[in-house]
């Protein structure tokens, strides 16, 4: 059930964000009085589930949900129709309208999608306002990646400053050091001592290396095992549902970052465990992973001062405009910023597909969740858009941009094979992401 929940979120988001995005194409191309032969949701290579033929255009769903595409004719495009390209150019085509009209029908559809991502947040902040965390509230502190305390900080802290703001979005912590290259921060330990700390200047591309982008969260209680990863250390030690790990190597625990810092300190050791299963309490061996995880995902609860500290931000009709639009230039500067982490032997082999994807979504139907998702992915679609990419808009942007500085028109047969080789660029890479996606499932990562 929870597949088929996620599934119908992301086809519904995905399919919104490529409609709007093709009408971007659509408006500004028939405004330049522009032939549109076809505009389609999802590709309909041999067949279509869905066609009709409104005036010059055929509108239509396909049944290969990748994408989606408008068909304007006299434009070397994912159709490749040359035979329409070797005829003489009409007056409503795309080739025979000046370089500054085809340049704003090709940015359009992402215009139009950071227009849509910037709209939503401004919708999601005026609607539901936006959650803030009170540190001073967080009896118990915040839980701390085990990588993270070799620089000072400890589980149990409250992180008060951070480059000398106070710190009121625990989620976003992470983001903010990774992203905005945040350093310097005060945190009162839980003995009532302050320190201040300052990161390295790597420590993105550090925190990154060492599965540590998830570094600060909600303080949790630990009970009993709620599930098994397959092909993991707990599977094969044979921990069941069910199971409650009572100590490791002798060493107990109350709370999951304590849990996941004694498993973080076994990295490739050979380590006892203490298991309750029933009545009876088992003792098992196993080495642990050079990431120190075990492969189990623990029933937990929050400490009750989690929810005490959590606090909603109302914005007025006013306030939800400025704050929208900020929120949407973080993302989009998120989106830029983060690219850096893709061309390294970690990001490469983290590149997920559609399964990814879907996996954000939460297991029941949250429309606050909904809309903020397709928000973030609306702009992530936009930025990665307009990458300079033969068969994306970026490339074709790319070529009349250099039409418009050089005067000049790149050759039918360039932008032909510029297209087979974006178009071959593109096809590798969805393959590669959803065969990651499919590796981490047999593996159980």
């Amino acid at each position: 059930m929870d597949f088929w929940i996620r599934a119908a979120q992301l086809i519904l988001s995905l399919s919104i964000l490529i409609v709007l995005h093709e009408f971007g194409h659509f408006i500004p191309a028939r405004l330049f009085k522009i032939r549109v032969e076809k505009f389609y949701l999802f590709f309909n290579p041999y067949f279509s589930l869905i066609k009709k033929k409104i005036g010059q255009t055929e509108w239509g769903i396909g049944w290969l949900p990748l994408g989606g595409y408008v068909k304007i004719a006299g434009m070397v495009d994912e159709s490749m129709d040359k035979e329409q390209m070797a005829q003489p150019a009409k007056p409503d085509e795309f080739r025979s309208k000046p370089a500054w009209q085809r340049l704003i029908v090709m940015i359009g559809g992402v215009v139009v999608n950071v227009i849509v991502g910037f709209a939503l947040y401004i919708m999601i902040l005026g609607v539901w306002g936006e959650d803030k965390v009170d540190h001073s509230k967080l009896q118990n502190g915040v839980a701390v990646h085990p990588f993270m305390q070799q620089f000072g900080f400890r589980s149990g802290d409250k992180i008060l400053e951070m480059d000398g703001q106070k710190v009121n979005d625990l989620e976003k912590l992470s983001a903010e050091i990774m992203i905005f290259n945040k350093r310097h921060f005060t945190v009162q330990h839980e003995d009532g001592t302050t320190q201040k700390i300052t990161l390295p200047e790597d420590i993105g591309y550090q925190m990154f290396y060492n599965n540590a982008e998830h570094a600060f969260s909600f303080r949790a209680f630990v009970d009993h095992i709620d599930s098994v990863a397959p092909k993991s250390t707990a599977a094969s030690m044979k921990l069941k549902k069910g199971d409650k790990i009572l100590t490791i190597d002798g060493k107990d625990f109350v709370f999951h970052d304590e849990f996941a810092s004694l498993l973080y300190a076994s990295r490739g050791k050979k380590t006892t465990f203490e298991v309750l299963r029933g009545n009876d309490t088992l003792t098992l061996t196993a080495k642990i992973n050079k990431e120190g995880v075990l492969g189990v995902y623990n029933k937990s609860t929050l400490t009750p001062d989690a929810k005490v500290a959590v606090y909603n931000v109302d914005y007025g009709f006013a306030e939800s405009f400025g704050a929208g639009i900020t929120k949407g230039c973080r993302t989009l500067y998120m989106n830029v910023a983060q690219f850096k982490y893709v061309f390294t032997k970690k990001g490469a082999g983290s590149v997920g597909g559609f399964t990814a994807i879907g996996k954000m979504f939460p297991t029941t139907w949250d429309w606050q969740a909904f809309w903020a998702l397709t928000a973030f992915i609306s702009i992530a679609l936009a930025f990665m858009n307009i990458l300079p990419i033969p068969a994306l808009d970026g490339g074709h942007v790319m070529f009349l941009l250099y039409e418009i500085i050089t005067g000049r028109q790149p050759a039918q047969r360039v932008l032909e094979v510029a297209q087979y080789i974006g178009f071959f660029l593109l096809i590798g890479l969805l393959l590669y992401a959803n065969g990651n996606d499919i590796l981490k499932l047999i593996s159980g990562s």
